[in-house]
């Protein structure tokens, strides 16, 4: 059984991963700002009222689960602001870039003495940080902060391999959420299943690759 820290469980793709792998078995610590019935509903240990953009609210986070070990970590808590050239929001895009691109570092660094040889860091990015798949344009703030932490996640890659832990940088597709929806989209419980598919096969030897939640490759 493993204990799976979980950023942004109360909906949609988080709150699908903590059902996931509250149904095997496994302890859900779920990290988030604001608890829901159906979080609560899943048997996760919830901590809320944590601001993931707050050093403080992490550290307090951490100092609440000191000496526990952790196996998986997975920052999945993320906004989307739509922006375009002619309509930039330069609040908006700082947002972006503390809760996408910042967050996931602040929390990582501050679970490292729970994480041991075989632990897993898990970042939820999005196709849109791709430089090369990118042929539309728009979204500067949401495009930008998620390529960043594209880069976090290859940096905490060679950084954390010495130490036996593995990193994976996962698209979990177009997914059908309260960030939006389309025809296309799939549902949050199969984006979650074919996420804990690729954390399952996640090892120091596959560790800092971009990958779509289906498993093949993405480009930079």
């Amino acid at each position: 059984m493993a204990v799976v820290v979980i950023s942004g469980a109360n909906r949609g793709i988080g709150l699908a991963l903590a059902e996931a792998y509250a149904r095997r078995g496994d302890t859900v610590i779920a990290v988030v700002r604001r608890s829901s019935p159906k979080l609560e509903a899943t048997g996760a240990e919830v901590h809320a009222g944590v601001e993931l953009t707050d050093d403080a609210g992490v550290a307090k986070f951490a100092k609440a689960i000191v000496g526990r070990a952790v196996d998986v970590v997975i920052s999945n808590a993320g906004i989307h602001r739509s922006d375009s050239l002619d309509r930039l929001d330069w609040k908006g895009i700082r947002d972006q870039f503390e809760v996408n691109a910042l967050a996931p570092i602040r929390l990582t660094h501050a679970l490292l003495p729970n994480l041991k040889p075989g632990g897993k860091v898990v970042i939820v990015t999005s196709r849109s940080g791709s430089i090369g798949d990118n042929g539309s344009g728009g979204n500067y703030g949401y495009r930008m902060s998620k390529a960043a932490v594209n880069m976090a996640g290859v940096n905490l890659a060679l950084d954390l391999k010495p130490k036996g832990i593995a990193v994976a940088i996962l698209h979990p597709g177009m997914v059908s959420t309260d960030m939006g929806t389309s025809p296309q989209a799939i549902s949050p419980a199969l984006s979650a299943e074919r996420l804990i598919a690729r954390i399952d096969g996640l090892t120091v030897d596959n560790s800092g690759r971009f990958l779509h939640a289906e498993g093949h490759e993405l480009p930079w």
